[in-house]
């Protein structure tokens, strides 16, 4: 399924129920299959987004061994998630086994401390050795992958600024409205920054300025990880924005993207 926008197709907007179970198989099968009816119209998918850890699964189209899922092992460490102390737990014990998913998820994000530990009581073996040995694989595809950078404190300018803007759009009645539809903080919808602070606005646990401030940090917080995942990401083009021209920008991808022999020569 795809949406226009400005009169370009855009795939995997709008597909999915607030309440809809999502995780990074399911999105690395409906990109590909986007990716190949895009290249089977005769043109070149491009893939955007602040999440590396899905655009790496894609770009090599990582195995994540998700058959045979230990499905009671899941309920229980879910049921052990439902209280503070036991997500604090969790985390703690994915620390002691696999250090360096500790490291790379956050604490908040229960849904992967829960698959890494998960991965680690079937199989013996951090899922972080796992995605290491995916990464090794080379991509089946020709690509550019961009990172477009600017400097931090203008990054975190906008980044407070477009919090600022999502507050006047409306987030609060949004996540109100999903409230009342049955959406739930456990849902994965929910978790995404922003919400889970509205929601914790709306239960009476902080102050409207205070969910503001925290979504603002912890924007800011997910910024700096990202670029710290992208700089150890191989084969990434860093292409600085401060102080240029769209156009220019522009230019410089095309001029990258034949130098690849992705596209031939602009016209």
């Amino acid at each position: 399924m795809s949406d226009e926008m400005q009169g370009i197709p855009h795939h995997l907007v709008d597909v999915l129920e607030p309440w809809e179970e999502f995780n990074v198989v399911r999105f690395q099968q409906m990109a590909k299959r986007a990716c190949e009816e895009i290249w089977g119209r005769g043109h070149i998918p491009i893939v955007t987004g602040g999440t590396g850890f899905y655009i790496q699964a894609l770009l090599y189209d990582i195995d994540f061994t998700e058959n045979d899922e230990d499905t009671e092992f899941r309920t229980q460490m879910e049921q052990l998630a439902s209280t503070e102390e036991g997500r604090d737990k969790l985390y703690q014990r994915l620390k002691e086994v696999d250090p360096a998913s500790a490291e790379a998820i956050h604490a908040n994000n229960i849904k992967r401390v829960i698959r890494a530990l998960e991965f680690y009581e079937k199989t013996g073996t951090p899922i972080s050795a796992h995605n290491e040995e995916q990464k090794q694989k080379e991509s089946p595809y020709a690509f550019l992958y961009a990172v477009l950078s600017r400097d931090r404190s203008v990054l975190y300018d906008r980044i407070d600024r477009r919090v600022d803007m999502m507050m006047e759009e409306g987030l609060v009645k949004e996540v109100q409205g999903l409230m009342a539809q049955g959406c739930t903080r456990q849902m994965v919808a929910m978790q995404g920054l922003g919400y889970k602070e509205t929601i914790d606005y709306l239960d009476g646990k902080l102050s409207l300025e205070e969910a503001v401030y925290i979504i603002k940090r912890d924007t800011r917080h997910f910024a700096k990880r990202q670029m710290t995942w992208f700089r150890r990401e191989k084969d990434v083009t860093f292409i600085a924005m401060d102080g240029r021209q769209e156009s220019e920008i522009l230019q410089e991808i095309l001029e990258k993207l034949q130098d690849r022999n992705i596209i031939g020569p602009w016209q």
